[in-house]
């Protein structure tokens, strides 16, 4: 087992890993083109950008990604750089217990969705990615003993009898001509089980089948594969999933495809004549932040109205440079203008940036001259080696708005449950329960800096 976190430190590349990046850039090429991997809309770069591969001094080094790649009986953990200390070494249990905390934000994303967030996480001593098949094939596997989905689908076939319409074309083709006068080909709608949507489901089934190491698993999709044994192998995508809609008798069936369009929108896969060489669940850690901030407000503190990003404003008169702002947070009293940054501030007490980079400040800058604000603030994460109570304010006196001034603040939020990765694996645990401490603290922050904008805008009125 090998772990990297994003930027941070590097391991050997040994004879074992040969391929592994020839591999990964065919996987970029035919990745699914959604809104995480689609850094170059164009396409005119191929090379993969998952990890680094430092060829003069042979070695490997981590991406944005977070997530597990599985190759040639190799694990890598791609790990969030904010747990990252250079000092330490993280045994398996600590690097399970920082995965549990990528599980915990996923369960409050829109975007990258995470469905079930209630489910218990069964045996979490193995990775998230294993955690994340269970959920699945345990929900799935349940739902299927006690409801088997059916739909209408349109059926061409060949009967003794009319029913539905004939279909005269192929009637006179491919019947009458050849002596088959009297088998009709008829077109109608019947209630099947070999639907789309099953099809689906044995083909993530399956797919998961042939990666999972856990016993568990493997017996939960392999009851579900014996369930849907006359369904037909067919493969999906993520883009399948998106269409599938259900009337409010199959509900709960809205559970499994969330996790369809998870699986298939986020893992990538290479079969090499024949053989699953490798397997990787990988997630850009600056969508999942944004995501988790937005969702976690959405949810815990329904007293602030959360909006996502706005894109009718531009910044120049061809509207041809969209501004979108992260979050729109709305109190009684005031609205503000909030953008997350998945970056490591405070990590100098000497700079005088405190880590907050010019680029950002442009950006928040051209929010307020186009939004008509003068109040911004900026949400980063926490880190291990640093206290999230660290806040700075920039003040920007602005000469042509009759040097009106504009204030940009940073502010670090507690993301990150420190005394868990003190703690054994415990089996059985919700991951609301794992982060009670944690959703009590980020509430009051999020809360605690809302309620500093208030009482500055009671002041001026």
């Amino acid at each position: 087992m090998f772990n990297l976190f994003e930027y941070q430190n590097k391991i050997a590349v040994k004879e074992d890993f040969d391929g592994l990046e020839s591999f990964l850039d065919d996987i970029w090429a035919k990745r699914e083109k959604n809104s995480y991997y689609s850094e170059n809309s164009d396409n005119k770069i191929e090379s993969q950008r998952f990890l680094q591969f430092i060829h003069k001094s042979n070695e490997l080094k981590s991406n944005k990604y977070v997530g597990v790649i599985h190759f040639n009986g190799h694990k890598i953990n791609l790990l969030p750089k904010i747990f990252y200390d250079s000092g330490k070494e993280y045994n398996p249990e600590e690097v399970n217990q920082i995965q549990n905390h990528f599980l915990w934000w996923l369960s409050y994303c829109r975007k990258i969705k995470f469905p079930n967030y209630q489910a218990s996480l069964g045996s979490v001593k193995s990775d998230f990615f294993e955690v994340l098949i269970y959920l699945f094939s345990k929900y799935t596997r349940e739902l299927l003993s006690s409801s088997i989905y059916q739909q209408y689908e349109e059926v061409n076939k060949e009967l003794s009898f009319m029913k539905g319409r004939l279909n005269i074309n192929e009637y006179i083709n491919e019947n009458i001509s050849k002596g088959r006068w009297h088998q009709l080909n008829c077109t109608y709608d019947a209630f099947v089980f070999d639907n789309e949507f099953n099809r689906i489901i044995k083909y993530v089934t399956t797919l998961l089948f042939n990666v999972t190491s856990s016993q568990d698993n493997k017996k939960n999709l392999r009851e579900i594969l014996f369930i849907l044994d006359e369904v037909s192998d067919e493969k999906a995508s993520a883009e399948q999933c998106e269409k599938i809609t259900f009337n409010p008798m199959f509900g709960e069936f809205e559970t499994v495809r969330d996790y369809f369009k998870l699986f298939l929108t986020n893992c990538v896969s290479f079969d090499y004549k024949n053989e699953l060489k490798l397997f990787a669940f990988l997630l850009p850690m600056e969508y999942l932040f944004e995501d988790f901030i937005f969702g976690f407000i959405e949810k815990e503190i329904p007293s602030i109205e959360a909006k996502a990003q706005r894109s009718d404003i531009f910044l120049d008169k061809l509207r041809a440079y969209n501004l979108k702002p992260d979050l729109f947070l709305k109190t009684e009293l005031k609205s503000l203008i909030a953008d997350t940054k998945y970056k490591i501030v405070y990590s100098d007490e000497n700079d005088p940036k405190k880590g907050i980079s010019q680029t950002d400040l442009y950006q928040m800058l051209a929010y307020a001259v186009r939004f008509e604000v003068n109040e911004i603030i900026l949400f980063y994460p926490d880190t291990m080696k640093h206290n999230q109570e660290n806040s700075t304010e920039i003040i920007i006196e602005d000469a042509l708005a009759n040097n009106q001034e504009i204030s940009i603040k940073a502010f670090q939020l507690p993301i990150i449950n420190k005394a868990l990765l003190s703690k054994a694996l415990e089996s059985k645990t919700d991951l609301k329960e794992l982060f009670e401490t944690t959703i009590i603290e980020l509430k009051q922050k999020i809360l605690k800096i809302l309620k500093l904008y208030t009482l500055i805008y009671c002041k001026e009125r």
